[in-house]
């Protein structure tokens, strides 16, 4: 969608007005109430504003700053809003566990109204009865463990597949078969998702090369990302509201095609379910997630949700079932195709716990302690995206003792938190050892789940993720099928995978390319099912 520019004089005059307002509003309220977090000197009015366009990508900048203020929370003025970026373990306890209520609320930007259909889901909404009401039924209804043990028989189906796809891969070349290993995680991920979202792997049919992913499917998959990355790009109009829908840098046309990509997959299979149960009368039970979004009612027996709503938690589900693991798995296997014997270790521990005569199922997850160390340690120092998403003040409050106004975004960084020298030693070294010496588990068990809050996984506190533990059996089950699977090698000529992530987010710079062979007798390996 095109939107239309302004023109120079009215861009001008509008620009005049805007900063004779923001002087206005800046000095009258220059008075704190108490001593912000240390910060740069930035211009009056606009405070460190200029910076966002000088400096890309942004998160760097922030960090660096951070850095060179040898301070774990720094506060940065982007016009009126304070944007408050926090490195320390402790501190990142007080925002998302100690005093989460107090910094409870989302913040207000054109790519998250946009995604979240004003603001109608979970992720994205404002803290309130509404979200708390969203919150109870996505946790005791689709998150539920009756829910996730209906659902297993679906996961390992997928898991089956991705398992026989890649040996299918292998059977079409030599000794060896060069693969894409983001590929292959997208496929996973999407299938799964899809599954247990819609019932069905595909949004139109089956692909020619069995169960890839489709033409419809990779611009799905495609969009879902340009629509995060939007979110994650630190527009000048997060920080000023009356800019929004001028277009100014090409983002809001970029998240508003983005968006209407997932709309225009998503909407046909809501439209269709819908009248099937609320016209039709349905069937006596749901099957998937989007059969439970539209039969849910209230204690009137009014349908719970809207079609903004039901459409909203959709995308929520798209985003939030996909990016985690895929960006962990590549980084987990690139590491270990960097440290031979790391890749050893891992399996070696699946030879011993589940051995050479079965695939490896969910219910050994707890048993693969090393491997679960691997995706913590890729986790620690290779996350999705540098920060969690945005949590912002509803009231004056403060935050490791410096005050904290109203509106204030609080940013906890993925990034610092993992690679805190004050926390970890050998920050920058993939270690999965770290994890089994009680650092993060013990001998016993290693969990992916971090409330202490020294890296970030699948997020935790009143706003973490509803899906942790969908999150983590997907991540854990994939990784495992392939490292039991498969013998993994670098490509012939190359001894090293550059460890670079990209610009607009964590992934990888450069698709993850990898030789491959079976590493199981033939008959060990499934054949691709459709649904």
């Amino acid at each position: 969608m095109n939107l239309a520019q302004p023109s120079s004089l009215t861009f001008v005059l509008f620009s005049v007005k805007l900063v004779l307002f923001l002087a206005i509003r800046f000095f009258r309220s220059t008075k704190q109430k108490g001593q912000l977090p240390p910060g740069p000197r930035g211009w009056p009015v606009i405070g460190n504003l200029a910076y966002l366009s000088l400096n890309r990508p942004t998160y760097l900048w922030l960090h660096d700053v951070m850095e060179s203020m040898k301070t774990e929370i720094a506060c940065f003025r982007f016009a009126r809003v304070h944007v408050i970026t926090v490195t320390s373990s402790e501190i990142a306890r007080e925002v998302v566990r100690d005093r989460d209520e107090a910094f409870a609320d989302r913040v207000e930007s054109y790519s998250s109204n946009i995604i979240s259909e004003g603001y109608k889901d979970v992720i994205f909404s404002f803290y309130g009865e509404r979200w708390m009401l969203l919150k109870k039924m996505m946790v005791a209804k689709l998150m539920s463990p009756t829910m996730l043990k209906k659902s297993l028989s679906d996961r390992t189906l997928e898991a089956d597949n991705i398992v026989a796809y890649v040996f299918n891969l292998c059977q079409l070349g030599c000794t060896k078969t060069k693969v894409n290993v983001r590929d292959i995680t997208g496929i996973y991920c999407h299938a799964v998702m899809m599954v247990m979202m819609f019932g069905r792997r595909h949004f139109i049919e089956a692909t020619e090369n069995g169960n890839g992913l489709g033409p419809k499917e990779k611009e799905h998959m495609d969009a879902i990302y340009r629509s995060l990355d939007c979110f994650f790009s630190f527009n000048v109009t997060d920080y000023i509201p009356c800019l929004r829908g001028w277009n100014l840098n090409g983002k809001e046309a970029e998240v508003r095609e983005a968006v209407d990509i997932i709309n225009k997959c998503n909407d046909p299979i809501i439209h269709e379910r819908m009248h099937l149960w609320r016209d039709k009368g349905g069937k006596e039970t749901g099957e998937d997630w989007l059969d439970i979004l539209i039969t849910l009612k209230d204690d009137q027996g009014r349908f719970l949700f809207t079609y903004d709503e039901i459409r909203a938690q959709c995308k929520d589900i798209n985003i939030a079932t996909i990016d985690n693991t895929m960006n962990n798995v590549e980084w987990t296997i690139a590491e270990m195709l960097n440290h031979p014997e790391i890749l050893e270790k891992a399996t070696n521990e699946l030879d011993m716990i589940v051995g050479k005569d079965r695939f490896v199922q969910e219910s050994d997850i707890p048993q693969l302690n090393y491997i679960k160390a691997c995706s913590r340690e890729s986790f620690r120092l290779h996350p999705v995206n540098p920060f969690m998403l945005p949590h912002r003040a509803r009231e004056d409050t403060t935050l490791a003792g410096y005050f904290v106004p109203k509106g204030s975004h609080i940013l906890v960084s993925r990034l610092g938190l993992g690679q805190n020298p004050k926390i970890w030693d050998e920050p920058n070294v993939f270690k999965p050892e770290r994890h089994l010496d009680g650092h993060g588990g013990n001998s016993l068990s290693v969990s992916l789940m971090e409330p202490d809050m020294r890296l970030v996984t699948f997020g935790t506190g009143r706003r973490g993720c509803l899906g942790s533990k969908i999150g983590i059996s997907m991540t854990i089950m994939l990784l495992a099928r392939l490292l039991q699977g498969f013998e993994w090698s670098h490509l012939p000529g190359t001894s090293k995978v550059d460890l670079i992530p990209a610009d607009r987010n964590l992934f990888i710079a450069k698709s993850l390319l990898a030789s491959v062979k079976p590493r199981l007798t033939q008959r060990m390996y499934p054949k691709l099912q459709t649904r």
